[in-house]
């Protein structure tokens, strides 16, 4: 026997009627709260209308578009948009592990087209540029090319080394980064006597770089010699035509009476750096005459133009 409002037992033995009962106001249905989920049926289940839309597992995904340029990151999304098969959307607990497996496909698609771009503009390479040695070659004596010619027409010979000291000398240093090559040699006027003290040598550099490109610091390396002064002697900075890409000549300007010259004349062609530095000191009882810094770098100029062209040989 049941109680009154208990659920029949419909697999029970059939029960006597029971006596009509007093007619009851309808029961009201519980109040729910938007968040609460619908009670459960008489066996326990779910209303069909609690249930979520049902993925169908055997449906053909569809790849995502892979955007390329403008607006879009390296993943092919646009800024701040989630990954395929994330958040929102009619995804089931089935679908939403396959559309986020094939949102990771378009991903890798993305990665490999953006890496593809990359490779094709240079983007990877971080040695895009080749050096331009412009025709230059690294010798291990740089005295061999270095000309004298203009030095011996005004005037100028080369010293006889002494004892264990050479003349010329010569240094060479040969680097996957940077070729440097040296060559210092002393000179004596011609009509220098025994007794008189003179000083004169011509030193020069020459330097290869492989991996860095020296035009955009070669004119400022010697600008900097305009803002070395002392109260004996300053320097002047001026441009020289017909040397390589860009040549600078620097002058010693001493403020009280000199017997020498101390000139430096530098020249780029290309990635390739060259410098020659004219040094002389006559003392006042010499016989010989100091040359001017004009005549010094008019000399400086013929020998380097003769030298660049030998070292291209």
């Amino acid at each position: 026997m049941s109680t009154p409002g208990e659920t029949p037992n419909p697999y029970g033995p059939p029960q006597p009627p029971q006596p009509p009962q007093p007619p009851q106001a309808a029961p009201q249905p519980p109040q729910q709260s938007p968040q609460q989920s619908p009670p459960p049926g008489p066996y326990g289940q779910v209303p069909p209308q609690a249930q979520p839309p049902q993925h169908n597992p055997y449906a053909q995904p569809t790849m995502p578009s892979v955007p390329v340029g403008g607006g879009y990151g390296p993943m092919g999304m646009a800024p701040g948009a989630p990954p395929t098969g994330f958040g929102g959307g009619s995804g089931g607990s089935g679908g939403g592990g396959k559309g986020w497996l094939w949102g990771l496909g378009g991903a890798v698609v993305a990665s490999a087209v953006w890496a593809g771009v990359l490779f094709a503009t240079g983007g990877f390479d971080g040695d895009a540029a080749e050096a331009d040695l412009a025709g230059y070659r690294y010798t291990t004596n740089l005295c061999t090319p270095t000309d004298t010619q203009s030095f011996k027409d005004s005037g100028y010979q080369q010293k006889d080394g002494t004892g264990s000291t050479s003349n010329p000398q010569h240094s060479s240093s040969e680097n996957p980064a940077l070729d440097s090559m040296t060559c210092n040699i002393d000179f004596e006027p011609n009509a220098a006597s025994s007794s008189d003290y003179s000083s004169v040598w011509l030193y020069t550099t020459a330097s290869l770089h492989k991996k860095t490109d020296p035009a955009p610091e070669f004119e400022a390396q010697y600008r900097a010699y305009e803002d070395q002064k002392t109260s004996s002697y300053s320097y002047q900075v001026s441009p020289v035509s017909g040397l390589g890409d860009e040549a600078y000549v620097v002058k010693q300007e001493g403020r009280t009476s000199s017997t020498g010259a101390y000139v430096i004349l530098a020249v780029r062609d290309g990635w390739m750096t060259y410098q020659s530095t004219w040094s002389e000191y006559v003392s006042s009882s010499a016989s010989a005459t100091a040359k001017t810094p004009e005549e010094a770098t008019d000399m400086l100029k013929k020998s380097a133009k003769a030298t660049l062209e030998k070292m291209k040989r």
